[in-house]
């Protein structure tokens, strides 16, 4: 689904991505590891439009979307979430789902003046599936509350519960697991897996937690440098001594002690 050739992004004389190149397959869930600083955030912000490239390619179903903007790509069903959790505070869970569809008749003034009807119809139908998206992920009974009040773990379901109030084709998770806690992040888990296997979601999945990466993802890609440096399953990658040097910067004497 996403191919990504030879991609660079530089900042000034830091090259934070390098040249990098992988594919990630349609249906699959994709983790993306490696050591702080290894460019794997800079990769999706590149990948999801946030961040313009120096130089390389990204194809999307063969379609070449390098450099266009997020809300381009949102309409093409490449969404995105990061590392903290971007929720409207003031707003309760169920209004922060039923705000993600675009091109509602309440977006604009004459709707609000002569489509009234058609207004309270959509919110009819926006609140349902709003409804049912939190009922899905577990978390309905907090349909009224204040997003800004419910835990990290919580606005990580809510943040995954907005990528399904609209057609999502492939989904890509900055750290889901960060200030979160062994049970809701299980939870996460379950969710990712249903929407990879009833829906037919593609993720890729930056993560440290690596019971986590090991439970959801194959195949799994390792970065160091702004670079790929392998690509396999995660035995095949701990497994892999330049993979070991770049987290300890020693050799196989150490191997057993790669957990990450």
């Amino acid at each position: 689904m996403i191919e990504v050739h030879d991609l660079h992004k530089h900042f000034g004389g830091f090259h934070a991505v390098d040249g990098a190149s992988l594919s990630i397959r349609e249906g699959s869930i994709t983790g993306l590891i490696g050591p702080n600083g290894a460019g794997k955030t800079t990769l999706f912000n590149v990948i999801a439009g946030v961040l313009p490239p120096t130089s390389g390619r990204v194809t999307m179903a063969g379609e070449d979307i390098t450099g266009l903007p997020p809300h381009s790509l949102f309409h093409k069903g490449l969404l995105r979430t990061f590392q903290i959790a971007h929720e409207f505070a003031s707003m309760t869970c169920r209004e922060n789902l039923m705000m993600v569809p675009g091109g509602q008749s309440g977006e604009t003034l004459w709707n609000t003046w002569f489509g009234r009807k058609r207004i309270a119809e959509e919110e009819r139908a926006l609140r349902a599936k709003a409804d049912e998206v939190l009922e899905f992920l577990t978390i309905s009974h907090l349909a009224d509350h204040k997003a800004g009040q419910v835990s990290g773990g919580q606005k990580k379901l809510l943040e995954l519960g907005r990528t399904m109030m609209v057609d999502a084709r492939i989904v890509f998770l900055d750290e889901v697991g960060a200030g979160v806690n062994r049970t809701l992040l299980n939870t996460i888990g379950d969710a990712i897996l249903r929407l990879n296997k009833e829906r037919g979601y593609t993720f890729v999945v930056i993560e440290h937690d690596m019971d986590f990466i090991e439970r959801l993802c194959d195949p799994v890609i390792c970065m160091a440098e702004g670079r790929v440096l392998a690509e396999g399953t995660l035995a095949e990658i701990k497994a892999n001594e330049q993979v070991i040097e770049a987290y300890l910067g020693t050799g196989l004497k150490n191997k057993e002690q790669v957990g990450a």
